[in-house]
């Protein structure tokens, strides 16, 4: 298991759609443990195979923040969502692509979701709050879309802005 680099937006692999992830290999097996290791060590609840510049439908997820949660790893592999609630939920969203930057997206509340697991059978799982959030935060990534994407403009080159000072700063480093 090791860490990999996380791309900083603007990347163009992070505007491509993946491909679907043809059978579960000890490769994707690997590449989930990486991707569960990076996210966590970052830290962050979310990361899909384009930010670490793999482009398959592969993210993973572990929206358990509360203190006294038990963690709740979960590798996703061609997730698509089956059904989403007209309910609403507003969510200040953030990305390891994007760091240190944040803005409210609004989402459905609850998705359902299904995807195959790494024992190669289909899952299904309805997700809520924070657990809904992320996991359409993480499939846009698997679409070629960032959460800025879902914000005005004016917002989204702001950030953009910021992200290339950031890249050109790091490159100095």
């Amino acid at each position: 298991m090791s860490l990999r680099p996380i791309l900083i937006h603007p990347d163009p692999r992070l505007k491509k759609v993946a491909e679907p992830v043809a059978r579960v290999t000890p490769e994707i097996e690997a590449l989930a443990d990486d991707m569960l290791a990076t996210m966590y060590d970052a830290p962050g609840i979310g990361l899909a195979g384009p930010q670490v510049g793999v482009l398959q439908r592969i993210f993973v997820m572990d929206a358990s923040r509360e203190p006294d949660a038990e963690p709740r790893p979960m590798v996703l592999l061609n997730p698509e969502i089956d059904w989403s609630s007209e309910e609403q939920n507003t969510y200040d969203e953030g990305c390891l692509s994007i760091p240190e930057q944040y803005a409210e997206v609004t989402r459905p509340k609850q998705v359902r979701m299904r995807w195959l697991g790494l024992d190669g059978k289909t899952h299904t799982e309805e997700f809520d709050g924070l657990w809904a959030t992320c996991a359409q935060h993480e499939l846009d990534h698997l679409n070629g879309m960032l959460f800025i994407d879902h914000i005005s403009a004016i917002k989204r080159q702001m950030i953009t802005r910021r992200m290339v000072k950031l890249k050109r700063e790091r490159a100095r480093a």
